[in-house]
């Protein structure tokens, strides 16, 4: 299972590489979900684990009194400096390394191109997206008993049951520029996927928005439904 997650990692990390090409100054200007940071930012956040090592992110977090989002950010900006081109270079180039952090493990740079991609293409109005089985793999990741707090907090998810109703017809990755195509009218209901307790507050919607919402992004939540909706964007 690992080796299959690191294959995956790598193919995202070369199909976003692809996308971010395809992006002009005023996109890569732009706002993301990730609060503070343009698309520029997230690119160079996007090569950070393949260029930073453990020891030195240990260090530096030791300026920031451990604290993890602020020494994220400090690397972030520093790498940022890079112009657009060195960027999607680097991604590419180091595409295949296999990156495996304390805590998070292979899982978290695999959440990172399943997530971070749709932090930049949201807000574009572009439908770039990794396969749905990919989403399906995360989702089971991230409703699991040992997923890392730093991708979902302990008791975002109790009581709560989800749902995918409806999965992308393109069992591919989109790097088209036309409207997002994650909500349900692209795609194709009756394959529901579930996760959570039986007995759990339903939520359901598109698995993109599922993925989105449980590590923590509000603007996931208007795709979403169910009775366990309030719960969770109150947990948010």
């Amino acid at each position: 299972m690992t080796s299959d997650v690191f294959g995956l990692t790598s193919a995202n990390r070369r199909m976003i590489a692809d996308f971010l090409e395809t992006l002009d100054d005023d996109q890569w200007a732009a706002p993301t979900l990730c609060e503070g940071w343009t698309v520029h930012h997230l690119a160079a956040h996007l090569v950070q684990p393949m260029l930073v090592g453990f020891g030195r992110f240990f260090l530096t977090a030791l300026r920031y009194r451990g604290d993890t989002a602020r020494t994220v950010d400090h690397f972030t900006r520093r790498l940022a400096a890079r112009p657009r081109a060195e960027l999607i270079a680097l991604l590419r180039e180091h595409a295949a390394d296999r990156v495996d952090p304390p805590r998070v493990g292979p899982f978290g740079p695999f959440a990172e191109t399943c997530i971070h991609l749709r932090d930049i293409a949201r807000p574009l109005g572009l439908a770039a997206d990794v396969p749905a089985e990919h989403w399906r793999l995360l989702l089971d990741h991230l409703t699991s008993p040992g997923v890392a707090p730093a991708l979902v907090p302990p008791g975002r998810l109790d009581g709560l049951r989800l749902e995918a109703t409806a999965f992308l017809t393109d069992s591919g990755p989109n790097t088209g520029s036309g409207p997002n195509t994650n909500s349900d009218h692209n795609t194709s209901p009756g394959h529901g996927t579930g996760w959570g307790p039986g007995a759990g507050a339903l939520i359901s919607g598109p698995l993109e928005a599922l993925g989105l919402a449980v590590t923590g992004r509000r603007a996931a939540l208007a795709d979403l439904h169910g009775p366990g909706l309030a719960t969770l964007q109150a947990r948010l």
